[in-house]
């Protein structure tokens, strides 16, 4: 609805200032012959609709906000010759044929224009097209797109704030919290080692969630860590019956990422594929670092009885998909997909690499054992 208006608007533009004065036909003007008028100015804004939508749809997105000033330099000079060679061919080819052969006898000219006129008048139309109309058309959309930037900035704010207040909420009275099970932890190092050995685990990973969770990054090293300790967690629970794989890089190269963001994909391996499998529940995991593109894959094996639940992961993969969209627009490629038995998920995400930081800004990295057998 909005572009019939936008182009109407335009026609009648159009219209009223060939209607004015049409070239090489001065005794028709103000509309001394509307048939010809009108249908000229058609055909007129008919060879401008593909300037516009080109540099709405593709040369707006794709080159001015990605700031590929060459290539959009280059395209600019093409998408003019394309449309110069459109309108010529429409004045020299078209317009005269199909309005002569629809209007009646006192509405054709005598003597049409000559080809040095429609030349111009191509060329006019061009201009016009490129330095009018799809310059208005690019303003609405550079203003629509500040609007949406400006909603999806706010947005990230709310639920910035919302998580904070979520995470402060966690965070009633943690020391206690923490004393609690180091009290727990006392008591069961010697008469449980295995159950002292998961509280400790918890605790640290309770310590990273309620005070890194509210740092807008954290190193890249520090949340594989914390997956690799909830990993380990699961497999105590498992026992021997789990196989894990997993392979992470030796070397971050000072690279950060929004934290939690990839722990709800492990968590959901294990809530609907390997807890749904009653033998040889096995889990891969694999992070490789491309420069400073992270490129994780995450695949683990599932019941046929617990294919329902799989096509429905839960809230936890759609609050990341909103966080990457949030955090990382146009920068992450996501493919969640499910086979016959396995779960397949497959990230790739820009990260930033942050050289020097502060003493006052660096998070510590938690000293946890990885355990990978």
């Amino acid at each position: 609805m909005q572009h019939l208006l936008f182009w109407a608007i335009w026609y009648v533009y159009i219209t009223f200032t060939n209607a004015a004065y049409p070239i090489g036909y001065p005794e028709w003007a103000y509309f001394k012959n509307p048939v010809y008028i009108f249908g000229e100015s058609f055909f007129v804004v008919f060879t401008q609709l593909p300037a516009v939508y080109i540099m709405l749809y593709w040369i707006f997105p794709g080159l001015i906000l990605k700031k590929k000033y060459v290539a959009l330099l280059v395209s600019l000079v093409l998408l003019w010759f394309f449309c110069f060679s459109l309108n010529f061919f429409v004045h020299m080819r078209l317009i005269q044929p199909v309005l002569a052969s629809i209007s009646a006898p006192d509405y054709i000219p005598e003597q049409f224009r000559d080809e040095g006129l429609k030349f111009f008048m191509a060329l006019m139309s061009t201009n016009k097209a490129a330095f009018t109309i799809t310059a208005s058309a690019l303003m609405l959309k550079f203003g629509k797109h500040w609007y949406h930037h400006q909603h999806r900035n706010l947005q990230l704010q709310k639920e910035k704030a919302d998580s904070e207040l979520r995470l402060l909420t966690a965070q009633v009275h943690p020391h206690f919290l923490f004393n609690t099970l180091e009290n727990v932890l006392a008591k069961t190092r010697t008469e449980s080692p295995l159950g002292s050995k998961m509280i400790m685990s918890l605790s640290e990973m309770l310590r990273y969630i309620l005070y890194e969770g509210r740092k807008p990054l954290v190193p890249l090293e520090q949340e594989l860590t914390m997956i690799t300790e909830y990993i380990n967690l699961e497999k105590i629970r498992y026992g021997n019956k789990l196989d894990v794989n997993m392979l992470t890089p030796d070397k971050m190269n000072n690279i950060y990422i929004a934290p939690l963001l990839l722990l709800p994909f492990v968590e959901n391996c294990f809530k609907h594929g390997a807890s749904h499998m009653l033998k040889n529940p096995w889990i891969n995991f694999t992070v490789e670092l491309k420069d400073r593109t992270l490129v994780m894959k995450l695949m683990n094996g599932k019941a046929s009885t617990a294919s329902q639940s799989q096509k429905k992961p839960g809230i936890g993969i759609k609050n990341v998909r909103q966080r990457l969209e949030l955090l990382y627009k146009n920068k992450y490629v996501l493919h969640v997909r499910e086979e016959d038995e396995v779960f397949v998920v497959d990230l790739q995400v820009d990260l930033v690499r942050i050289e020097s930081r502060t003493p006052a800004t660096h998070s510590a990295v938690l000293q946890i054992p990885i355990n990978t057998n």
